[in-house]
């Protein structure tokens, strides 16, 4: 298969959908790789780098999207992506259609089959092509919010970690998959007091054994949330439900109770976010404020350190991406966990959380993946 890599045009996004590495690998298998020029500048892999690896290299977008039979990405299609895609092709990208109603509709229109990283599954009910992701944003947001709370920068004034005979930041961290385990490891790790809300109470008792007292772990009910985001000085967003609208947890009516400068990382915010007073921001303008509380929902974190981000989504799609290369729509009726990944197809929503979200109907592709 012709296998395309187009540059990212996002805000600020500086990763890559195929390193030089993970080039050599399809062409190691016979398949061909066509990159946009410049596309790797971002991870300093010029396109020397890629003619090395056995690609070749195109001028313009608009010539690996007619070229290829599947396209490769890192972030959703943009408007003038999607416009590019054609009946038949295979994209192979973030999705995060449930809070884009313009994109569903764009990527139906085109006929394109589309699988998003974000719904493939693992055995263990995981979503193995989120997770490095996950893994990287939730470190960032720990960044993220020290940055804030800087007085320079609209927030209190508080050292993360504080010093001796001064009181580090409160950190509440809201949701305690891969995201929160991260955010609190950082946070912990800087000296800060942490808290983890989650309703799992499994999942409570292994974070209070990996973390062996150092963070506290709280059941999240309303009165909870409310009662540790008032006393925060930083509120990490990181909750998810795959293929669904994240919920809102902290309310407009909470923020006039919470600290003045106190900070607000969503890191949901590409499912819609957590906080009812989110919307997507970029790295070029990463925060707001709403009632004194300083908002940041940059959209693609990940992708302020793309070197570290690219080789570790790398290394996470590419068996993925080489089964689908290698076999087609034939790999999604092998692997059931790719399957899951299939949000769209000739036309029609098929996946059922993101279905739900949009308000379309459902379409089950098992007939048309047999065939």
């Amino acid at each position: 298969m012709l296998v395309g890599v187009p540059k990212e045009i996002k805000n600020n996004e500086f990763r890559v959908g195929l390193t030089p590495a993970a080039v050599r690998e399809y062409v190691a298998r016979g398949h061909q790789v066509i990159v946009e020029t410049g596309a790797g500048l971002g991870i300093d892999a010029p396109d020397a780098a890629y003619v090395a690896a056995g690609a070749t290299i195109a001028a313009t977008a608009g010539e690996v999207f007619a070229k290829a039979g599947m396209i490769v990405k890192v972030k959703e299609p943009q408007p003038a992506e999607w416009a590019q895609l054609q009946p038949g092709q295979i994209l192979f990208t973030y999705l995060h259609l449930a809070p884009d109603p313009d994109q569903a509709r764009g990527l139906m229109a085109s006929g394109v089959t589309a699988i998003a990283y974000e719904t493939v599954t693992d055995a263990h009910g995981g979503l193995p092509l989120l997770a490095p992701m996950s893994e990287v944003a939730g470190r960032l947001s720990i960044q993220a919010a020290a940055t804030a709370l800087q007085k320079p920068n609209g927030g209190r004034g508080i050292l993360l970690g504080g010093v001796p005979g001064v009181a580090p930041a409160k950190v509440v961290v809201i949701g305690g998959g891969v995201v929160g385990m991260h955010a609190a490891r950082m946070a912990a790790g800087l000296g800060a007091e942490v808290t983890v809300l989650d309703r799992s109470v499994p999942r409570l008792r292994e974070l209070d054994e990996t973390f062996a007292g150092r963070v506290r772990t709280r059941y999240s009910t309303i009165d909870a949330l409310e009662d540790e985001a008032v006393s925060a000085d930083a509120v990490i967003g990181a909750v998810l439900i795959p293929g669904a609208a994240a919920p809102k947890l902290v309310t407009r009516a909470m923020l006039p109770k919470m600290k003045r400068g106190a900070v607000l990382v969503d890191v949901a915010i590409d499912q819609g976010g957590c906080f009812e007073t989110s919307h997507a921001t970029t790295h070029a303008e990463p925060t707001y404020v709403v009632d004194g509380v300083i908002h940041y929902c940059v959209a693609n974190m990940p992708g302020a350190v793309p070197l570290t981000s690219s080789h570790a989504l790398n290394h996470a799609t590419l068996p993925f991406g080489l089964a689908l290369a290698g076999e087609g729509l034939a790999a999604l009726a092998r692997d059931p966990h790719l399957r899951n990944g299939l949000n769209v197809h000739r036309g029609r929503i098929t996946h059922r959380a993101v279905a739900e979200a949009l308000g379309e109907s459902f379409a089950d592709p098992a007939g048309d993946i047999a065939a």
